[in-house]
């Protein structure tokens, strides 16, 4: 097996209340496009995990929206793959929204279209910039010491929990190759994995 030479710790994670709070703080609207955009930048990271260049290579065909599990396709991940991701409810009713919203301001939603478009160029948005509305956001939301990829370490984090520890799932869900990778989920939340065992048969 590979040797992996990465760490994480409970300080690359939000906590419930830091997530609550940066989206209490994001989803308020000024009216202006660029809060509209980075509402769903955040609700994006938070309810699907994608890396930062997945965000930014959306294309508004990508977006599969049906009734019962809505879901999304990352057509070129880490190392060139492909991958379907599931999202809930909440997310889908904001990107139903969000939709009306780009039809409203005149942005196109044509399949290749990009998800995420500049105003200053009328081009999908950069990384660089997507980074950056992340930095509004978590300055709003006086949140500090986090970086936009630690989204994805906390959408990892509680989907572990909420799937009952179902590394699998997990896997999946984020596209890596190699089962060893979630596994540092696992490590870096045994507590919570002790407690569960400790009360197995209470």
């Amino acid at each position: 097996m590979k040797h992996l030479n990465w760490r994480l710790d409970e300080t690359r994670f939000l906590t419930s209340r830091e997530v609550n709070r940066l989206r209490e703080k994001t989803k308020i609207q000024s009216g202006k496009k660029a809060d509209t955009r980075d509402w769903l930048i955040i609700d994006l990271a938070l309810s699907t995990g994608l890396r930062l260049g997945e965000i930014a290579g959306l294309k508004c065909g990508d977006i599969m929206i049906r009734e019962g599990c809505s879901s999304l396709i990352v057509r070129r991940g880490k190392g060139g793959k492909s991958r379907i991701v599931r999202f809930g409810p909440d997310l889908k009713s904001h990107l139903q929204e969000f939709f009306s919203w780009k039809q409203g301001v005149g942005e196109d939603i044509r399949e290749e279209s990009p998800l995420l478009v500049s105003d200053r160029t009328g081009k999908a948005l950069t990384r660089r910039a997507i980074q950056k509305a992340f930095a509004r956001c978590a300055s709003r939301a006086e949140i500090r010491g986090h970086r936009f990829h630690d989204l994805r370490h906390t959408y990892a984090s509680h989907l572990y929990k909420a799937s009952r520890y179902n590394l699998r799932l997990v896997q999946k869900q984020l596209g890596h190759s190699s089962i060893a990778v979630t596994e540092v989920y696992a490590d870096v939340l045994g507590s919570d994995l002790k407690k569960a065992v400790d009360r197995l048969y209470e």
